[in-house]
């Protein structure tokens, strides 16, 4: 199901991308567009990952007690072992990328390592590796692919003009142009917002301990609130991907917020670890 849903993404994002080409050059403009965005959809599957990571100047890990941590939660997700990347930021924060549980990797900050327990990592984690598990991973890293990319050919077709004689006038044009990056946003956040909670329930499982999480949840939000990420100001277009809005999100679970509010996915949390406790202490022992 996961494949479909990217598929069906991949395919809207692709209308918008022959949209704009339209408004910049007509049905040839069109045409182009389809081929451009027939091309990146073949790169965005196989090199979307590695592009995210770049992007965040991420650094392999291969020993230590962060891989280790990785891999045991892995086994206990029934997940091949994936990737682990660490970012070099002072704001702590964590997100997952990769086309499939075979081809995926979890980036942490150097800030959350500094700022989490260990139980509290184990939570921000498994909720990585739920992603991976639920094929998030895929849609996620392909919006913020194509999103960037929209906004991008948006604001060229603005700086340079496009055609007036396109049958949607020159203020339908200007519409166009300003709506077609609001949509990739709107499709971003959406996306996000209902994965959370998702990967919040099925993280705190993987853990086996709900408050693990929400606590970590709490400490994040408190430094992603009051320290930058200058990476992801560079590209805004990833934000959706971290656990938390790297960006200084809303606090409102408001439809211009790309995550949940932090505040309501802690409550969700607390009420399973409320109802039903599980006997497991980590799957470490």
């Amino acid at each position: 199901m996961g494949y479909v849903k990217t598929a069906m993404l991949m395919a809207a994002m692709t209308a918008l991308f022959m949209g704009i080409g339209y408004l910049m050059g007509g049905t040839g403009g069109m045409v182009i567009a389809l081929v451009a965005a027939a091309a990146m959809n073949g790169f965005t599957w196989w090199n979307s990952d590695r592009m995210i990571l770049r992007m965040h100047n991420a650094q392999v890990v291969t020993q230590g007690a962060l891989p280790d941590l990785v891999a045991s939660l892995a086994r206990n997700a029934g997940l091949p072992m994936p990737a682990v990347y660490l970012i070099d930021t002072p704001q702590p924060n964590a997100f997952a990328t990769g086309r499939n549980p075979q081809n995926a990797a979890v980036a942490v900050t150097t800030g959350l390592m500094r700022t989490l327990s260990r139980e509290e990592l184990a939570g921000v984690i498994a909720h990585e590796l739920a992603h991976i598990r639920n094929h998030d991973t895929a849609i996620m890293t392909v919006t913020a692919t194509f999103a960037g990319a929209i906004t991008m050919l948006a604001n060229f077709a603005m700086f340079f003009g496009g055609r007036r004689d396109n049958g949607v006038g020159l203020i339908g044009t200007l519409a166009l142009m300003f709506l077609a990056p609001l949509a990739a946003a709107l499709v971003q956040m959406a996306i996000s917002r209902t994965r959370e909670y998702s990967a919040d329930k099925a993280g705190a499982e993987i853990c086996g301990h709900p408050l693990w999480l929400a606590s970590a949840l709490e400490r994040i939000q408190m430094g992603a609130s009051r320290i930058d990420n200058e990476a992801a100001e560079r590209n805004p277009a990833t934000a959706h991907m971290f656990i938390i809005n790297p960006l200084h999100a809303h606090k409102r679970d408001n439809l211009f917020s790309t995550h949940p509010a932090t505040e309501n996915r802690v409550a969700a949390l607390r009420q399973m670890a409320g109802v039903a406790r599980t006997q497991s202490a980590g799957p470490w022992g």
